[in-house]
């Protein structure tokens, strides 16, 4: 083999590896901006919950939940609430055998 004919096929092979190397960073950007930063927005306000707007503003949406809940005629599904009222009289009996000093 020539050193000239080995030219043409090295020029295809280096414009194929950098159409594919292009092709895989758009698609790890693509897919990390489509399923991994709402995520991660997400997860940066949960543990900056120690700035005042930050407290507020959780504050206000489990206020809105509540609300939410409140105007549902049941709350709970029959399941939950069977494990709520389990979980509760096993909380009263406890509370109920501990001595105070």
């Amino acid at each position: 083999m020539t050193s000239e004919n080995n030219r043409p096929n090295l020029k295809n092979f280096f414009i194929k590896l950098l159409a594919i190397s292009f092709a895989i960073i758009i698609i790890i950007n693509v897919s990390y901006n489509l399923i991994f930063s709402d995520k991660m927005d997400t997860i940066n306000k949960i543990l900056s919950l120690n700035k005042k707007e930050n407290i507020v503003h959780f504050k206000n949406k489990i206020r809105l939940e509540i609300k939410k809940g409140l105007s549902k005629e049941k709350i709970f599904k029959d399941e939950d609430a069977k494990l709520l009222k389990r979980l509760f009289i096993k909380v009263k009996k406890e509370l109920n055998e501990v001595k105070i000093d």
